[in-house]
């Protein structure tokens, strides 16, 4: 039987992400994620706090960097690496999620869907009008005229 390392998480940001470049100037995003689990303790259920740390090589890392906002949830499908080293002595190791695909989830930090804030920059979600919202913000369409353009790339 083959092995099988493959993780997905939905979690959110514990600190805003951070990018740096190797020395071969590759970009390479990091950030952590808190997923919450409920336990029961005695005759109550409380919320046990686990933390990740995350990995988000190249382009993909480069691009969401700035949208990976502490606060912000998001979907990560992976997979888990250890990394080993020796310090004072002593053998060392970590755990990270290696991101292959992350999706931006729901909604802003602070509860709104549009935009949000986080020091000095802003996100604004935008999409592209339809033509028959276009049409219906604007009036009827010219006789003639079905509201599309017919720069149609087929």
């Amino acid at each position: 039987m083959a092995d099988i390392n493959h993780v997905v998480l939905i979690g959110r940001l514990t600190r805003d992400a951070e990018l740096k470049y190797t020395t071969g100037g590759q970009p390479v995003c990091k950030f952590s994620i808190a997923i919450n689990r409920r336990k029961k303790s005695g005759d109550q259920w409380v919320d046990e706090a686990n933390y990740f740390d995350i990995v988000l090589w190249g382009r993909q890392g480069e691009a969401l960097n700035q949208y990976l906002v502490k606060g912000k949830m998001v979907g990560i499908e992976g997979e888990l690496r250890q990394d080993r080293w020796e310090q004072d002595g002593q053998n060392r190791s970590k755990v990270e999620i290696v991101a292959n695909n992350l999706q931006l989830l729901g909604g802003n930090p602070g509860g709104g869907n549009s935009s949000y804030g986080s020091g000095g920059g802003s996100y604004q979600e935008r999409r592209e009008e339809t033509p028959q919202e276009k049409s219906s913000r604007e009036g009827p369409p010219p006789e003639g005229d079905d509201g599309f353009t017919d720069d149609i790339p087929f």
